[in-house]
């Protein structure tokens, strides 16, 4: 099948590869000339376990191609896909001016019939605006040309993308066209053989079934984070609370580690969004707000673990921290619970020395050359001289450290866990003292309140 895919951010992107990996002939189309040299130069712009490979194997197959000509964008493809970006509006809401642009372009290039998908997260009734303003500028050009407007919302996990994409646990098709459910069911064929995950349903509700995903996820890890600040205040231990529930099968264990909250593109932009989504219709959502402030309080759990321990006065302080991206196997550090961390260290006189596998450029990206930021190329010169190590992204090679290097790296022999790596026990016997989320008295290093110089 031929296929168009319209932006090579990381759901375009993926998408495109994956589509001509099975055999689809896969043009991608961004208006950002630079992006389009890159990847035709072999290069991606983005980190994704896998997808540089990928890329490169069907570019060289001649079955995916990148391109700024939108004319021939739109000819190549009999399905063309909405794959841009949906930024958070200034009222939470979600921007969707380039979805709206994407579809002026199609409606001033089409000159057959297309299936038109829109896989871009949008709110619910975004589908129809664009069957309005494919009808307009079609009809402006003086064209009576039969289209379908499918939602096919993505499900993809940074770092799992491709898996993701190849394995789906469900496949929504939001289409009330036969013609269009048809199309779809065959370019999907590949990647749902073994039993039936393409799951057909109206448009709208295709649409919030994305919003709703992301929602539901983000209520279970602020459930447990609301959790785990009430253990530590009642002496509990969160890690044998969350074995506890997650062993009961309506709970399970996805998504209930405490943590120093969610960050992303996805998570924080879709629960403001859903939110909006509902006031805009007269309804006040109090748990999708109280999600969000949870999320937003938790950010500020480790800075206020550190004032507990040092004191308000940082200054002359060094702190090592490992992990920048907001989760493992990606650069992503949109809304991760390190850049507040870090900035409230900085704002208290402190200089933090950072490691991430993936995400330093991104961090230099975001916040340039400063003299109380140290990217270092490994976790072990992050610790040299600092006076504690701090965790915040759970990379596997910070799961199995040798303690010993850390308490002789480390001024102070302190760890401030936002992830629960490690055995507090274990540390406790390296003579290291150590502050995890949600550990109460006699796990964490200290009781709640309690503060050592």
């Amino acid at each position: 099948m031929k296929v168009t895919i319209f932006g090579t951010g990381y759901v375009g992107l993926v998408t495109g590869a994956c589509l001509a990996d099975v055999g689809n002939e896969v043009v991608c189309l961004d208006v950002d000339r630079h992006k389009i040299d890159l990847l035709n130069g072999g290069g991606i712009p983005i980190f994704e376990p896998g997808l540089a490979e990928m890329v490169e194997r069907n570019a060289r197959g001649g079955r995916l191609c990148f391109t700024t000509d939108v004319q021939h964008a739109v000819d190549h493809g009999c399905c063309l896909f909405i794959t841009v970006g949906t930024p958070p509006g200034e009222n939470g809401s979600s921007d969707i001016r380039f979805v709206e642009a994407v579809a002026t372009s199609i409606g001033d290039a089409m000159r057959e019939e297309k299936v038109i998908v829109t896989k871009s997260t949008v709110p619910v009734g975004t589908a129809d605006r664009v069957r309005a303003i494919l009808t307009e500028r079609l009809a402006a050009r003086g064209l009576d040309l039969v289209f379908d407007v499918v939602s096919n919302p993505e499900f993809l996990k940074e770092g799992d993308a491709i898996d993701d994409f190849m394995k789906p646990d469900r496949i929504v098709v939001g289409a009330e066209s036969p013609r269009a459910i048809e199309i779809l069911r065959e370019l999907y064929a590949p990647f749902n053989r073994n039993h039936g995950r393409m799951l057909v349903m109206d448009v709208r509700s295709a649409e919030l079934t994305k919003y709703a995903a992301n929602a539901m996820l983000a209520t279970k890890i602020s459930f447990m984070n609301e959790l785990a600040n009430l253990a530590e205040r009642l002496g509990a231990d969160i890690e044998h609370v969350r074995v506890g529930i997650g062993s009961d099968p309506r709970i399970g264990y996805e998504f209930i580690y405490p943590g120093a909250g969610y960050g992303g593109s996805c998570f924080p932009k879709d629960v403001r969004a859903l939110e909006r989504t509902a006031a805009e219709v007269g309804y006040d959502a109090e748990l999708l707000r109280a999600v969000e402030g949870v999320n937003e309080r938790q950010k500020l759990v480790l800075p206020a673990k550190i004032r507990r321990h040092f004191g308000d006065d940082l200054r002359g302080r060094v702190f090592a921290l490992w992990g920048l991206a907001f989760k493992p196997n990606t650069d992503d550090m949109r809304e991760a619970p390190s850049r507040p961390l870090m900035e409230a260290l900085w704002a208290a006189g402190a200089t933090v020395q950072a490691h991430d596998p993936e995400a330093m450029q991104e961090a230099r990206r975001l916040y340039g050359d400063r003299p109380d930021l140290r990217l270092c190329e490994s976790p072990e010169a992050a610790l040299e001289d600092a006076d504690a190590l701090i965790i915040v992204t759970e990379w596997r090679v910070f799961r199995s450290p040798d303690f010993a290097t850390i308490k002789a790296k480390l001024k102070r022999p302190v760890v401030f866990d936002g992830r629960n790596l490690y055995d507090p026990v274990r540390l406790a016997s390296e003579g290291i003292a150590y502050h995890g989320i949600g550990l109460g008295t006699g796990r964490d290093g200290t009781a709640p309140g309690a503060g050592v110089t």
